[in-house]
Protein backbone atom coordinates (compact mmCIF):
# COMPACT_ATOMS: atom_id res chain seq x y z
CA UNK A 1 0.00 0.00 0.00
CA UNK A 2 2.94 1.88 0.41
CA UNK A 3 3.85 2.35 -3.32
CA UNK A 4 0.09 3.94 -3.78
CA UNK A 5 0.69 6.42 -1.29
CA UNK A 6 3.99 7.37 -3.03
CA UNK A 7 2.46 7.28 -6.79
CA UNK A 8 -0.72 9.64 -5.26
CA UNK A 9 1.42 11.94 -3.32
CA UNK A 10 0.68 15.47 -4.56
CA UNK A 11 -2.21 14.40 -6.68
CA UNK A 12 -5.56 15.24 -6.94
CA UNK A 13 -7.50 12.06 -6.28
CA UNK A 14 -10.76 10.98 -6.27
CA UNK A 15 -13.54 13.80 -5.98
CA UNK A 16 -17.50 13.67 -6.48
CA UNK A 17 -16.86 14.89 -10.10
CA UNK A 18 -15.05 12.18 -10.70
CA UNK A 19 -17.23 10.12 -9.27
CA UNK A 20 -19.96 11.77 -11.20
CA UNK A 21 -17.99 10.99 -14.54
CA UNK A 22 -17.13 7.73 -13.73
CA UNK A 23 -20.88 7.23 -13.04
CA UNK A 24 -21.76 8.70 -16.52
CA UNK A 25 -19.78 6.95 -18.12
CA UNK A 26 -21.50 3.79 -16.72
CA UNK A 27 -24.92 4.70 -17.78
CA UNK A 28 -23.75 5.42 -21.43
CA UNK A 29 -22.15 1.78 -21.69
CA UNK A 30 -25.50 0.15 -20.34
CA UNK A 31 -27.16 2.50 -22.75
CA UNK A 32 -24.63 1.71 -25.20
CA UNK A 33 -25.50 -1.84 -24.48
CA UNK A 34 -29.09 -2.06 -24.53
CA UNK A 35 -29.58 -0.23 -28.07
CA UNK A 36 -27.00 -2.31 -29.66
CA UNK A 37 -24.75 1.04 -30.44
CA UNK A 38 -21.29 0.55 -30.34
CA UNK A 39 -20.72 4.65 -31.06
CA UNK A 40 -22.30 5.21 -27.36
CA UNK A 41 -19.90 2.50 -25.85
CA UNK A 42 -17.18 4.21 -27.79
CA UNK A 43 -18.14 7.36 -26.37
CA UNK A 44 -18.65 6.06 -22.92
CA UNK A 45 -14.51 5.79 -22.39
CA UNK A 46 -14.53 10.07 -22.67
CA UNK A 47 -15.56 10.20 -19.44
CA UNK A 48 -13.65 7.66 -17.38
CA UNK A 49 -10.72 8.86 -18.96
CA UNK A 50 -11.50 12.20 -18.13
CA UNK A 51 -11.89 11.20 -14.28
CA UNK A 52 -8.16 8.87 -14.63
CA UNK A 53 -6.86 12.41 -15.96
CA UNK A 54 -8.32 14.06 -13.19
CA UNK A 55 -7.29 11.21 -10.28
CA UNK A 56 -3.83 11.77 -11.41
CA UNK A 57 -3.56 15.40 -12.02
CA UNK A 58 -0.94 17.34 -9.88
CA UNK A 59 -2.79 20.81 -10.49
CA UNK A 60 -4.89 20.59 -7.48
CA UNK A 61 -5.86 23.89 -7.46
CA UNK A 62 -7.49 23.91 -11.07
CA UNK A 63 -9.04 20.55 -10.08
CA UNK A 64 -10.60 21.97 -6.76
CA UNK A 65 -12.01 24.69 -8.53
CA UNK A 66 -14.04 22.10 -11.19
CA UNK A 67 -15.12 20.02 -8.53
CA UNK A 68 -16.57 23.34 -6.32
CA UNK A 69 -18.11 24.19 -9.70
CA UNK A 70 -19.59 20.64 -10.28
CA UNK A 71 -20.99 20.91 -6.37
CA UNK A 72 -22.67 23.97 -6.81
CA UNK A 73 -24.26 22.75 -10.22
CA UNK A 74 -25.98 19.61 -8.68
CA UNK A 75 -26.75 20.84 -5.06
CA UNK A 76 -29.65 21.45 -6.10
CA UNK A 77 -30.56 18.54 -6.98
CA UNK A 78 -28.89 16.67 -4.36
CA UNK A 79 -30.82 18.98 -1.93
CA UNK A 80 -34.44 17.90 -3.83
CA UNK A 81 -33.11 14.15 -3.17
CA UNK A 82 -32.18 14.53 0.09
CA UNK A 83 -35.72 15.74 1.04
CA UNK A 84 -37.54 13.05 -0.53
CA UNK A 85 -35.72 10.88 1.53
CA UNK A 86 -36.12 12.31 4.49
CA UNK A 87 -40.24 12.22 3.53
CA UNK A 88 -40.16 8.88 2.87
CA UNK A 89 -38.41 7.92 6.10
CA UNK A 90 -40.60 9.62 7.87
CA UNK A 91 -43.63 8.67 6.49
CA UNK A 92 -44.62 6.05 9.37
CA UNK A 93 -44.80 8.85 11.78
CA UNK A 94 -45.90 12.17 9.76
CA UNK A 95 -48.19 13.21 6.95
CA UNK A 96 -47.70 15.73 4.52
CA UNK A 97 -50.18 18.15 3.71
CA UNK A 98 -50.40 21.15 1.03
CA UNK A 99 -51.86 24.87 2.20
CA UNK A 100 -54.99 25.27 -0.34
CA UNK A 101 -53.85 29.53 -0.42
CA UNK A 102 -50.16 29.63 -0.55
CA UNK A 103 -49.13 26.07 -1.23
CA UNK A 104 -46.81 25.61 1.79
CA UNK A 105 -45.87 22.21 2.80
CA UNK A 106 -46.66 21.15 6.25
CA UNK A 107 -46.13 18.39 8.39
CA UNK A 108 -48.48 17.05 10.94
CA UNK A 109 -48.12 13.47 13.13
CA UNK A 110 -50.38 10.63 12.29
CA UNK A 111 -52.93 9.88 13.98
CA UNK A 112 -55.01 12.98 15.51
CA UNK A 113 -57.98 12.58 13.64
CA UNK A 114 -59.62 15.60 12.11
CA UNK A 115 -57.98 18.59 13.03
CA UNK A 116 -57.86 21.97 12.47
CA UNK A 117 -54.52 22.93 10.52
CA UNK A 118 -52.94 26.78 10.44
CA UNK A 119 -50.94 27.10 8.36
CA UNK A 120 -47.91 28.90 9.51
CA UNK A 121 -46.58 30.97 6.27
CA UNK A 122 -50.48 32.84 5.61
CA UNK A 123 -51.85 31.55 8.60
CA UNK A 124 -55.28 30.32 6.50
CA UNK A 125 -57.09 27.73 8.39
CA UNK A 126 -58.34 24.24 7.18
CA UNK A 127 -59.55 20.99 8.26
CA UNK A 128 -58.15 17.92 7.21
CA UNK A 129 -57.85 14.24 8.77
CA UNK A 130 -54.78 12.87 9.88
Amino acid sequence: MKWLQKIMLGRNGGDQLCMGLLLLGLITTIIGNILKLPIINYLSYIPIILCIYRMYSKDLTKRRMENYKFMILISPLYSWFSVKVSKIKSKKSYKYFKCPNCKQELRLPKGKGKINITCSKCSTKFMKKT
